[in-house]
């Protein structure tokens, strides 16, 4: 008997696990994919937003604010990348530039620090690639940036540390309610055993699929839409093309195509907005990305596509009532839907953890733990160690001194340390994630073989076990010579 079962092992599901893994409670994580991070929180803009866009006194808006606040003592904490690099909403001639007021005036009753409205004289000068029919602009200083995959998995890792259990490649089937508990039918991917795993508080944080596990056990229905987004990751020569988050004036689908550098260096040009039936569509589309090449012109001159060196999709989780859904359905106590966590649910994460953790620790009547492990090291990069440093570690450790992927310059022992932690790499995406090893220019055209044979040293798996991202995505399925 678990005292909380959390399913969904993304960003939100984490966030939560870390803030109840402060009490004194046995939890559990349970997540459909091999790996945390696996859906959403994969494959996202990978903005801190400033808080400045959503409906004043709206979940949306008290978490985003209260997350943005969070995020530097956070990223300390946990050694998270996170810059604050700043935002920028920008006008063109041919729109109405009350919008940007109407942006300023919400962020201003949201509570977003240093809003101001920026004229195109200065806005030239802090970035001289903005389109040439952009009149002004919405700065937003506190706007940022961050790697969501090192974000979750520190979540997930640090909560780890602190005794949460996590069933990975586990499928909740259904849920039933049995004498104030309730009973999760679940299902091993990897085996296809089944088992029931009962709890007496469940934290539904599904994302695209939230809505039918609360459809499983409440008559207050939710109906969530994946809304599919196209993204194009361009080279580390064009990171520098931008310094801000450039954003254009929202409209209902969204907060339209932003063109941002990321914290490692890339650009990302992104997202489309689609409404798709199927909550596995994860492809890009000849027309999505023809798109936003024609779409980021509007913010960015002269964008260098021709640079992009990947594209993906990810699916948002939208629900009807355009707000997250956080809480118990009447009919259901002790079931927490963390529902309908679209933008900015990844700014408002940390805020969200904090809420729910603090709504289950009243409910359970769960007392704080002494022996809380607060801080987490990330994987230890050689490159940031002076000259001298290096050496010695290298000397102490030659795995170190190994470059696997030549492309980001990641060693042996980095991919070793991402196998071995908390919550380990089992997958070749599970070690990129981790390294960034196979996401520069040749897109693991010359490591991933390298890769998968320090996987089969340091795992209990062959060849034919290693996947790119678990399931069926076997890279090696036979030899065709004897030798």
């Amino acid at each position: 008997m678990y005292d909380v079962a959390i399913i969904g092992a993304g960003v939100i599901g984490s966030a939560i696990a870390r803030e109840l893994s402060r009490y004194q409670a046995n939890i559990c994580v349970i997540e459909k994919e091999e790996d945390v991070c696996n859906g959403t929180s994969k494959a996202n803009s990978a903005i801190i937003h400033a808080g400045f866009d959503a409906k004043p006194g709206s979940l949306k808006a008290i978490l985003n604010v209260r997350g943005n606040k969070m995020m530097d003592a956070l990223s300390e904490e946990l050694d998270i990348p996170f810059m604050r690099n700043g935002s920028l909403v920008v006008c063109t001639k041919d729109q109405d530039k009350t919008g940007l007021h109407d942006l300023l005036q919400k962020g201003i009753e949201n509570g977003v620090p240093g809003l101001k409205i920026v004229e195109r004289e200065e806005l030239l000068k802090m970035e001289p690639n903005i389109s040439d029919d952009v009149t002004c602009a919405l700065y937003a200083p506190t706007g940022g940036i961050v790697c969501p995959f090192h974000m979750t998995m520190a979540f997930a890792e640090n909560a780890c540390m602190n005794d949460v259990s996590f069933f990975l490649n586990t499928k909740v089937n259904s849920i039933d309610k049995n004498e104030g508990n309730y009973v999760l039918k679940v299902q091993h991917v990897d085996t296809n055993q089944e088992e029931f795993i009962q709890a007496k508080v469940v934290i539904n944080a599904a994302g695209v699929y939230a809505d039918e596990f609360n459809n499983m056990v409440s008559e207050h229905k939710l109906h969530i839409t994946a809304r599919k987004g196209e993204y194009c990751l361009l080279d580390k020569d064009a990171g520098h093309h931008v310094s801000h988050t450039i954003f254009q004036l929202p409209s209902k689908m969204g907060k339209g195509v932003l063109v941002t550098p990321t914290v490692h260096g890339n650009l990302l040009v992104g997202p489309t907005a689609e409404d798709v039936d199927n909550k596995e569509s994860l492809n890009t589309t000849q027309e999505g990305l023809d798109s936003l090449a024609r779409t980021s012109a509007l913010s960015v001159k002269n964008v260098p596509m021709r640079q992009v060196i990947t594209s993906f999709s990810g699916l948002r989780a939208h629900e009807d009532c355009n707000d997250f859904v956080i809480g118990e359905p009447d009919d259901a106590k002790g079931f927490f839907n963390v529902a309908g966590i679209e933008s900015p649910g990844l700014s408002s994460a940390p805020a969200i953890g904090e809420m729910v953790a603090s709504s289950v620790r009243d409910y359970l009547g769960l007392s704080e733990k002494t022996n809380f492990i607060a801080k987490r090291k990330g994987i230890l990069k050689p490159e940031e160690l002076s000259l001298k440093k290096r050496n010695e570690l290298i000397k102490s450790c030659p795995a170190y001194g190994n470059i696997i992927c030549r492309c980001e310059m990641i060693s042996e022992g980095e991919i070793l340390d991402a196998i071995h932690r908390p919550l380990g790499a089992r997958s070749l995406d599970g070690v990129k994630r981790r390294t960034r090893a196979g996401m520069g220019r040749c897109q693991s055209g010359f490591c991933s073989p390298r890769t998968m044979e320090i996987l089969e040293r340091e795992l209990p798996l062959t060849m034919y076990d290693i996947t790119k991202n678990g399931g069926n995505s076997k890279l090696v399925v036979g030899i065709n010579k004897e030798i």
